[in-house]
C-alpha cells in the first residue's frame, strides 16, 4: 500500500480526491474538521461514503475496471471524526485541505492542523481563490506548505495547478508534482498569482461569451456548439501558446490590433511580448522560435502527429466521414 492521504473536510473536493489516491493505491482519510453529535457525524460519513462509492461505480460502468472491485478500492477510505483528526493527520505523508473558501476558516483550520500532524506531513490547499501566501504564514513550519488547485471534478480533470509560497521549500514542490504524476495527474507549477492558469483565461472566455449572447451575435447554443468544435477542438491538441506559434505570433498581432479598433475596447490588445517576439523574428514554427523552441524539430512529424490527434478528435466526435467516391 502506498502513503498515506489526508483530505482536510469531507465536502466535494475531498471526497473528489479520495476517488483520485484510492484508485491510484492509497488509504485516504476524509477528516471531519468540526465537533459534530454522533448522529450528524454518521449522516456526513453515510453520504460521503455514499458519493465516493457511486463516483467509482460510475467509473467502472465506463469500463474504466471491473464493478467488481469497487469494494476494494472503498476499503481504502475511511471518514474520520474531529475527535480522532490528530492520528489521521499526523500518520499522513500529506494533507489536502479543502474547507470552505474563507480565508479567516481556511487560516484557522490549517493552523490547528499543523499543529495536530507535527512537523512531516506535507501540507496544500486546494483553494481556488485565495493565494498560497496568504494562507502559509497560518501554517507551522511554511516550508512544507503550498497550494494544489484541483479542477472538478477532480476524479477526472488531470490537470493540478501547483503553487509554491515564498517559503516553500522546492524539495516539497517536487514532492507534490511527483506524487501527482503518480496517480495519473499532470501538475503545472505557476507562481502565486490571483487566478492562477486556467481560471484566469476561461474567466475572460465564460465573459466574452456571455457578452455575445448580450450583444447577439449568436444564440447561445449557436456560441456553444462554435465553442465544442472550433476553440474546444482546436485547444485540445495545441496549446494556447504552441498555437499562437502555429499560426504566427504576427498574425495574432494583426488580428488583435483589428478587434480594438473595429470593437472600442482595450481588452483585445496583444501584449508587449507578442510584438517583441516579432521584432526579434520568433514568430513562431517557421521562425523555429516563438514562445516555444522549435530548434532541431523534425517539423513535418510534428505537424503530422498534431493532425493525427485532430483526425482523432473527429472520431470522438463522429465526424471522421470517409470520402464520397
Amino acid at each position: 500500500m502506498k502513503g498515506p492521504i489526508a483530505c482536510l473536510g469531507a465536502g466535494r473536493m475531498g471526497r473528489g480526491i479520495a476517488v483520485v489516491f484510492a484508485y491510484a493505491g492509497h488509504k485516504v482519510s476524509l477528516v471531519d474538521f468540526k465537533a459534530r453529535d454522533d448522529a450528524a457525524f454518521e449522516k456526513l460519513s453515510d453520504d460521503a461514503l455514499s458519493e465516493v462509492r457511486t463516483t467509482l461505480g460510475t467509473l467502472a460502468s465506463f469500463g474504466l475496471f471491473d464493478p467488481a472491485n469497487v469494494e476494494t478500492l472503498m476499503s481504502r477510505v475511511s471518514v474520520v471524526p474531529d475527535r480522532d483528526a490528530q492520528v489521521a493527520l499526523s500518520s499522513a505523508s500529506i494533507i489536502f485541505e479543502g474547507v470552505p473558501e474563507v480565508l479567516d476558516l481556511k487560516r484557522e483550520a490549517l493552523a490547528r492542523c499543523a499543529k495536530l500532524a507535527g512537523p512531516k506531513p506535507i501540507i496544500a490547499s486546494t483553494t481556488s481563490t485565495i493565494l498560497v501566501d496568504d494562507l502559509s504564514s497560518a501554517v507551522d513550519r511554511p516550508e512544507r506548505f503550498l497550494n494544489a488547485h484541483w479542477l472538478n471534478p477532480a476524479f477526472l480533470v488531470p490537470l493540478v495547478e501547483v503553487s509554491p509560497g515564498a517559503k516553500t521549500d522546492p524539495a516539497v514542490t517536487t514532492r507534490v508534482k511527483d506524487l501527482l504524476e503518480s496517480v495519473g495527474k499532470v501538475p503545472v507549477v505557476c507562481v502565486a498569482r490571483p487566478g492562477y492558469i486556467v481560471p484566469r483565461i476561461q474567466a475572460l472566455a465564460m465573459n466574452e461569451a456571455a457578452r455575445m449572447v448580450e450583444e447577439g451575435v449568436a444564440s447561445a447554443e449557436d456560441l456553444d456548439k462554435a465553442i465544442k468544435y472550433g476553440f474546444g477542438f482546436r485547444f485540445a491538441v495545441l496549446g494556447l501558446l504552441e498555437f499562437i506559434d502555429w499560426g504566427g505570433g504576427d498574425i495574432l498581432y494583426y488580428a488583435s490590433r483589428y478587434l480594438t479598433g473595429a470593437l472600442g475596447s482595450e481588452r483585445y490588445a496583444a501584449p508587449e511580448i507578442v510584438e517583441r517576439n516579432m521584432a526579434e523574428g520568433r514568430r513562431g514554427l517557421r521562425d523555429g522560435a516563438g514562445f516555444l523552441n522549435y530548434e532541431g524539430l523534425d517539423v513535418d512529424a510534428y505537424r503530422r502527429a498534431r493532425l493525427k490527434a485532430f483526425v482523432d478528435l473527429l472520431g470522438h466526435f463522429g465526424l471522421n466521414r470517409p470520402p464520397v467516391l
